[in-house]
Protein backbone atom coordinates (compact mmCIF):
# COMPACT_ATOMS: atom_id res chain seq x y z
CA UNK A 1 0.00 0.00 0.00
CA UNK A 2 1.11 3.66 -0.45
CA UNK A 3 -0.11 5.70 2.72
CA UNK A 4 0.37 9.56 3.21
CA UNK A 5 0.34 10.56 7.38
CA UNK A 6 -0.22 14.29 8.00
CA UNK A 7 1.49 15.01 11.49
CA UNK A 8 3.93 12.22 10.54
CA UNK A 9 6.23 12.55 13.18
CA UNK A 10 3.70 12.48 16.16
CA UNK A 11 4.23 9.58 18.63
CA UNK A 12 1.48 7.29 17.21
CA UNK A 13 2.15 8.31 13.58
CA UNK A 14 5.60 7.51 13.78
CA UNK A 15 5.23 4.09 15.02
CA UNK A 16 2.51 3.76 12.63
CA UNK A 17 5.07 4.60 9.96
CA UNK A 18 7.86 2.35 10.67
CA UNK A 19 4.85 -0.41 11.67
CA UNK A 20 4.12 0.70 7.58
CA UNK A 21 7.67 0.43 5.88
CA UNK A 22 8.80 -2.47 7.98
CA UNK A 23 6.54 -4.84 5.76
CA UNK A 24 7.42 -2.72 2.52
CA UNK A 25 3.97 -0.37 2.48
CA UNK A 26 5.47 3.22 0.72
CA UNK A 27 4.96 6.05 3.21
CA UNK A 28 4.65 9.87 2.97
CA UNK A 29 4.73 11.69 5.74
CA UNK A 30 3.60 15.18 6.03
CA UNK A 31 5.50 17.37 8.78
CA UNK A 32 5.61 21.43 9.21
CA UNK A 33 9.09 21.06 10.84
CA UNK A 34 11.61 20.85 8.56
CA UNK A 35 13.81 19.66 11.69
CA UNK A 36 11.52 16.52 11.73
CA UNK A 37 12.78 15.21 8.39
CA UNK A 38 15.40 13.27 9.26
CA UNK A 39 14.12 11.18 11.80
CA UNK A 40 11.01 10.06 9.23
CA UNK A 41 13.77 9.25 6.85
CA UNK A 42 15.52 7.07 9.28
CA UNK A 43 11.99 5.35 9.68
CA UNK A 44 11.71 4.98 6.26
CA UNK A 45 9.15 7.49 5.58
CA UNK A 46 9.39 9.40 2.51
CA UNK A 47 9.42 13.36 4.22
CA UNK A 48 7.13 15.84 3.18
CA UNK A 49 7.13 19.71 4.76
CA UNK A 50 4.15 20.96 4.29
CA UNK A 51 2.51 23.44 6.68
CA UNK A 52 -1.55 22.19 6.79
CA UNK A 53 -2.73 25.10 8.32
CA UNK A 54 -1.68 27.37 5.62
CA UNK A 55 -1.24 24.85 2.72
CA UNK A 56 -3.33 25.22 -0.79
CA UNK A 57 -5.85 22.39 -1.16
CA UNK A 58 -3.79 21.42 -4.82
CA UNK A 59 -0.32 21.50 -2.85
CA UNK A 60 -1.77 18.81 -0.45
CA UNK A 61 -3.21 16.65 -3.59
CA UNK A 62 -0.28 16.42 -5.24
CA UNK A 63 1.49 15.36 -2.33
CA UNK A 64 -1.12 12.24 -1.86
CA UNK A 65 -2.10 11.63 -4.91
CA UNK A 66 -1.51 7.96 -5.75
CA UNK A 67 -2.16 7.26 -2.43
CA UNK A 68 -4.28 4.45 -1.05
CA UNK A 69 -5.47 5.90 2.37
CA UNK A 70 -4.46 8.89 3.92
CA UNK A 71 -4.09 9.23 8.15
CA UNK A 72 -4.47 12.81 9.76
CA UNK A 73 -2.75 11.89 12.45
CA UNK A 74 -2.06 16.06 13.60
CA UNK A 75 -2.33 18.17 16.29
CA UNK A 76 -1.71 21.15 18.04
CA UNK A 77 -0.24 20.13 20.52
CA UNK A 78 0.06 20.44 24.32
CA UNK A 79 1.09 23.97 24.76
CA UNK A 80 -1.05 25.35 21.86
CA UNK A 81 -4.26 27.25 22.60
CA UNK A 82 -8.21 27.76 21.73
CA UNK A 83 -7.32 29.22 18.14
CA UNK A 84 -4.92 26.40 16.60
CA UNK A 85 -6.86 23.52 18.03
CA UNK A 86 -9.18 24.96 15.58
CA UNK A 87 -6.67 25.62 12.55
CA UNK A 88 -4.78 22.27 12.97
CA UNK A 89 -7.68 19.54 14.86
CA UNK A 90 -10.67 20.51 12.34
CA UNK A 91 -9.15 23.02 9.72
CA UNK A 92 -6.10 20.50 8.93
CA UNK A 93 -8.26 17.38 9.12
CA UNK A 94 -10.89 19.44 6.54
CA UNK A 95 -8.05 20.68 4.31
CA UNK A 96 -6.45 16.65 4.12
CA UNK A 97 -10.42 15.29 2.78
CA UNK A 98 -10.16 18.40 0.69
CA UNK A 99 -7.41 16.88 -0.92
CA UNK A 100 -8.10 13.22 -0.65
CA UNK A 101 -11.04 13.68 -2.74
CA UNK A 102 -9.52 15.75 -5.44
CA UNK A 103 -6.33 13.58 -5.57
CA UNK A 104 -9.12 10.60 -6.02
CA UNK A 105 -7.71 8.84 -2.38
CA UNK A 106 -10.57 7.12 -1.51
CA UNK A 107 -9.64 5.91 2.36
CA UNK A 108 -8.96 8.03 5.33
CA UNK A 109 -8.33 7.16 8.75
CA UNK A 110 -9.35 10.07 11.09
CA UNK A 111 -7.73 9.92 14.67
CA UNK A 112 -9.71 11.50 16.87
CA UNK A 113 -10.09 11.46 20.77
CA UNK A 114 -12.40 9.78 23.44
CA UNK A 115 -14.70 12.70 24.95
CA UNK A 116 -15.58 14.72 21.98
CA UNK A 117 -19.13 14.19 22.55
CA UNK A 118 -19.24 15.53 25.82
CA UNK A 119 -19.18 18.83 24.06
CA UNK A 120 -21.39 18.17 21.27
CA UNK A 121 -24.93 20.57 20.81
CA UNK A 122 -21.85 23.16 22.06
CA UNK A 123 -22.02 22.02 25.75
CA UNK A 124 -19.33 23.11 27.78
CA UNK A 125 -18.76 20.86 30.94
CA UNK A 126 -17.53 22.79 33.98
CA UNK A 127 -14.65 19.65 34.35
CA UNK A 128 -12.73 20.56 31.32
CA UNK A 129 -11.21 24.28 30.83
CA UNK A 130 -11.70 26.39 28.35
CA UNK A 131 -8.20 25.16 25.57
CA UNK A 132 -9.46 21.15 25.88
CA UNK A 133 -12.97 21.97 25.37
CA UNK A 134 -11.89 23.82 22.26
CA UNK A 135 -9.88 20.81 21.33
CA UNK A 136 -12.40 18.90 21.67
CA UNK A 137 -15.07 20.54 19.69
CA UNK A 138 -12.45 20.46 16.92
CA UNK A 139 -11.92 16.93 16.63
CA UNK A 140 -15.71 16.57 16.87
CA UNK A 141 -16.37 18.78 13.99
CA UNK A 142 -13.39 17.32 11.83
CA UNK A 143 -15.12 13.70 12.74
CA UNK A 144 -18.57 15.29 11.00
CA UNK A 145 -16.96 16.98 8.00
CA UNK A 146 -15.05 13.91 7.06
CA UNK A 147 -17.63 11.53 7.46
CA UNK A 148 -20.23 13.20 5.24
CA UNK A 149 -18.16 13.11 2.42
CA UNK A 150 -19.52 10.25 0.04
CA UNK A 151 -16.08 10.22 -1.88
CA UNK A 152 -14.30 8.90 1.23
CA UNK A 153 -14.04 5.69 2.84
CA UNK A 154 -13.66 7.03 6.32
CA UNK A 155 -12.89 5.36 9.47
CA UNK A 156 -12.60 7.43 12.68
CA UNK A 157 -10.73 6.07 15.92
CA UNK A 158 -11.00 7.56 19.29
CA UNK A 159 -8.38 6.47 21.33
CA UNK A 160 -8.90 7.05 25.26
CA UNK A 161 -5.51 8.21 27.47
CA UNK A 162 -2.35 7.49 25.46
CA UNK A 163 0.28 5.95 27.44
CA UNK A 164 4.53 4.88 26.56
CA UNK A 165 4.23 1.73 28.12
CA UNK A 166 5.03 -1.31 26.08
CA UNK A 167 2.42 -2.46 23.47
CA UNK A 168 0.19 -5.67 24.68
CA UNK A 169 -1.41 -6.41 21.12
CA UNK A 170 -4.76 -6.47 23.00
CA UNK A 171 -7.20 -3.87 23.30
CA UNK A 172 -11.13 -3.48 23.97
CA UNK A 173 -12.28 -1.84 20.57
CA UNK A 174 -16.07 -0.61 19.91
CA UNK A 175 -18.37 1.77 18.92
CA UNK A 176 -18.56 2.91 22.65
CA UNK A 177 -15.96 1.65 25.11
CA UNK A 178 -15.56 2.47 29.17
CA UNK A 179 -12.98 5.46 29.74
CA UNK A 180 -9.24 4.05 30.08
CA UNK A 181 -6.04 4.50 28.56
CA UNK A 182 -3.58 2.67 26.04
CA UNK A 183 -0.43 2.20 24.82
CA UNK A 184 0.63 4.79 22.07
CA UNK A 185 1.97 1.42 20.73
CA UNK A 186 -1.17 -0.42 19.90
CA UNK A 187 -2.93 2.61 18.95
CA UNK A 188 -0.09 2.00 16.33
CA UNK A 189 -1.12 -1.45 15.80
CA UNK A 190 -4.63 -1.00 15.68
CA UNK A 191 -4.41 1.92 12.68
CA UNK A 192 -2.68 -0.43 11.02
CA UNK A 193 -5.14 -3.02 11.04
CA UNK A 194 -7.96 -0.59 10.22
CA UNK A 195 -6.03 0.18 7.20
CA UNK A 196 -6.05 -3.14 6.26
CA UNK A 197 -9.36 -3.46 6.84
CA UNK A 198 -10.55 -0.61 4.72
CA UNK A 199 -13.93 0.03 7.12
CA UNK A 200 -16.35 3.10 6.10
CA UNK A 201 -18.28 5.50 8.30
CA UNK A 202 -17.12 3.54 11.50
CA UNK A 203 -16.63 5.11 14.53
CA UNK A 204 -14.57 3.14 17.29
CA UNK A 205 -13.28 4.10 20.50
CA UNK A 206 -10.40 2.16 21.89
CA UNK A 207 -8.57 1.44 25.19
CA UNK A 208 -6.39 -1.75 26.67
CA UNK A 209 -8.46 -4.88 26.97
CA UNK A 210 -8.28 -8.40 26.42
CA UNK A 211 -8.74 -9.51 22.61
CA UNK A 212 -6.12 -9.61 20.08
CA UNK A 213 -6.24 -6.45 18.00
CA UNK A 214 -6.68 -8.56 14.59
CA UNK A 215 -10.01 -10.45 16.19
CA UNK A 216 -11.06 -6.76 17.97
CA UNK A 217 -10.79 -5.29 14.19
CA UNK A 218 -12.29 -8.32 12.32
CA UNK A 219 -15.35 -8.29 14.91
CA UNK A 220 -16.57 -4.88 13.94
CA UNK A 221 -19.44 -5.08 11.54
Amino acid sequence: MFIAVAGAHGQVARRLGRLLTARGDTVTGLVRDPGHTTDLSADGVTPVVLDLERAAVDDVAAVVSGADAVVFAAGAGPGSGAARKDTVDRGAAVLLADAAERAGVGGYLLVSSMGVERVAGGAAPDDIDEVFTAYLRAKLAAEHDVLARPGLRTTVLRPGGLTDHPGTGRVTLARTVEGGSVPRDDVAAVLLALLDAGRDGVVLELVSGPTPIAEAVAAIP
